[in-house]
């Protein structure tokens, strides 16, 4: 075989060839084989510019140290150098990767292969997360932003229509920016996740349905998604999470900038992302104070409030990103970035949010996709990936864009009473298991990049399954959606990440199968993986004591599960209605500017 056979692979646009599998490249191979195979990698990933040819050189190599070398035989017994367990441990990817390469020669030590193994794994997710940065900085409408470096240039101030107290009660106006949520019939293999679609564009397709949402028995569904902002007379960033229940007063970019183990990073990922502290302020230990001061004049700050209703932990409905959506939102109005205080936002203005929630979710250490902003749009949209353009960011990098287009689906183009029909044959819970996602996003980049062959195939369906599910949902032929969101789950999901399955989840399908017979029509998995957010689609003559019977048939299931799974919460059943509006602001002045009990 041809010694550069992965440096083809990687560098072809033939798909006979680019689309081969990790297994069919390397299997088999001896130690002598593999080991020159990456030496010859290593240094095409070095010298390579694109995004793409980079991303899976490193996901290479990382297979070839993790599994591939360790199957043709075992390494000698040596010491990691110190340098090397420095620099892994300080994350300078690149760093131990020049200590280790001396050690990679003829026959690599076992903790060398590990560690390179490792270093090669975090740097492809690192040449992602640079590569996310780059392209959300020149998107339109956020050049000068974030490239501003010094602070005698900060552009922004906040209009005096929030500065101003009402002279009856000593309010200020209290700003208020409202999200629903997102439910996602079909995600094609989590193709929304930026590598992904900016690889292979065409395949990066998702049907996305913003919903109002309530508990059973709670009252009515509405947008759960809330943030509030205002001045204070107080010289401070103040933050409060009321479904927390914390809250901390923040006067340095230093604390702002540091995640670790902060309840409130999200909050603080969405005051960087919205520009009121740019991100190019990171290394800058500036008090936060003159910040202020350029924002609203001395001796004054700014609260900032959210609060989620109704949804736990791990509901899979992109309840982070949609957070981090409204407090976006929110702090761009205060800041005079988006010219109303109230209202929707214009199409142009959601894609902006959009990308600077995208930004937020990987500050905080998400990662997660670009659908996840859907909720700032309305009804039911078909979001997909779109091939690079002359004068994009990615124009040179990769094939497809970091952002996607959204697109609502017009009422005319759906089944009359569509909202109803969904109401009357979805049963949506919350299984009650809280899981990182995280680790499975991950795998999913790592198995589409390495090509695994079953993986592969799997995800080959589920495009075909996208086509099917969007055709039933149009014509609001629930029976025809279930048969194919439960296909999708069983020979597309399943088959990429076999975990994101549990047991939990499988017995709840069979008992809900064995209870309602044809009249069941079939199961839908939320986000990325199953036991959180997920639905039962049913005939209608059945739904409403289906509807009684799913809080207690889970909390059956959940007994018999709950020394061997990660439960958090008892489970809980929803109501939902569709929601026709997307993000919506509103300013309260005078009484009615006090915030929540809470």
């Amino acid at each position: 075989m041809d010694g550069n056979i992965l440096i083809e692979t990687i560098t072809s646009d033939d798909p006979e060839i680019r689309d081969r599998t990790a297994e069919e490249l390397l299997a088999g191979r001896t130690a002598e084989e593999l080991i020159r195979l990456a030496g010859e990698v290593d240094r095409f990933l070095w010298r390579s510019k694109n995004l793409y040819e980079r991303v899976r050189a490193a996901l290479f190599l990382f297979a070839i140290y993790r599994f591939f070398l360790p199957a043709a035989g075992p390494g000698r017994s040596e010491p990691l150098p110190a340098a090397a367990g420095r620099m892994l441990r300080g994350r300078n990817w690149t760093g131990a990767l020049r200590q280790l390469r001396p050690l990679l020669g003829d026959d690599p030590p076992e903790p060398a292969r590990s560690a390179a193994a490792e270093a090669y794994y975090r740097l492809a997710f690192s040449l992602l997360l640079d590569q996310v940065h780059d392209s959300i900085a020149r998107t339109a409408g956020n050049e000068e932003l974030f490239q501003l470096s010094r602070l005698d240039r900060y552009p922004l101030q906040v209009p005096p229509i929030y500065t101003t107290p009402d002279p009856a009660t000593g309010l200020y106006p209290l700003g208020r920016d409202c999200c629903p949520v997102r439910i996602d019939p079909c995600h094609s293999g989590w193709s929304d996740i930026f590598f992904l679609a900016m690889d292979a564009p065409r395949s990066a397709r998702v049907v996305n349905i913003s919903v109002d949402i309530a508990r059973r028995g709670k009252g009515p569904p509405r947008p759960p998604i809330e943030c509030f902002s205002r001045v204070i007379d107080q010289p401070a960033l103040r933050l409060v999470s009321l479904d927390l229940g914390v809250s901390r007063e923040i006067t340095s970019t230093s604390d702002l900038f540091d995640f670790d183990s902060d309840p409130l990073s999200l909050l603080k990922a969405g005051v960087i992302a919205s520009g009121l502290v740019p991100p190019t302020f990171r290394d800058d230990n500036l008090s936060l104070l003159k910040i202020l001061s350029k924002l609203l004049g001395r001796g004054r700050g700014i609260e900032l409030v959210t609060r989620v209703r109704h949804l736990p932990p791990g509901s899979r409905m992109a309840v982070s990103t949609t957070l981090l959506a409204a407090i976006i939102t929110r702090l761009m109005r205060m800041t005079g970035q988006i010219g109303s205080p109230e209202g929707e936002l214009t199409d142009r203005q959601r894609r902006l949010v959009a990308s600077r929630a995208i930004l937020g979710e990987w500050l905080g250490g998400s990662g997660g996709g670009w659908q996840d902003a859907g909720g700032l749009w309305p009804g039911i949209k078909i979001i997909e990936g779109v091939e690079t353009r002359p004068g994009d960011p990615e124009d040179g990098v990769s094939r497809g864009r970091l952002l996607p287009e959204y697109r609502v689906i017009p009422p005319e183009k759906l089944s009359p009473g569509i909202d109803r029909t969904l109401r009357e044959s979805l049963v949506l819970v919350h299984g009650g298991l809280a899981r990182d996602v995280g680790p499975v996003l991950e795998l999913v980049t790592e198995k589409y990049l390495l090509r695994l062959e079953r993986e592969w195939q799997a995800r080959k369906r589920e495009s075909l399954y996208f086509d099917r599910i969007v055709a039933a949902l149009g014509k609001g032929d629930m029976a025809g959606l279930g048969r194919w969101t439960t296909e999708d789950w069983e020979r597309g999901t399943k088959e990429i990440i076999p975990g994101a399955a549990d047991a939990y989840t499988e017995e709840l399908i069979d008992r809900v199968r064995r209870r309602w017979g044809e009249k069941f029509y079939g199961f839908l998995m939320l986000g990325g993986q199953a036991g959180g957010g997920m639905a039962f689609i049913v005939d209608p003559s059945i739904h409403s004591r289906c509807l009684e019977e799913m809080a207690s048939l889970m909390g059956e299931v959940k007994e018999r599960y709950r020394r061997a799974l990660p439960f958090a919460m008892e489970p809980a059943v929803f109501e939902f209605s569709l929601n026709g509006h997307g993000i919506r602001g509103e300013l309260r002045q005078g009484e009615a500017a006090r915030l929540p009990e809470e």
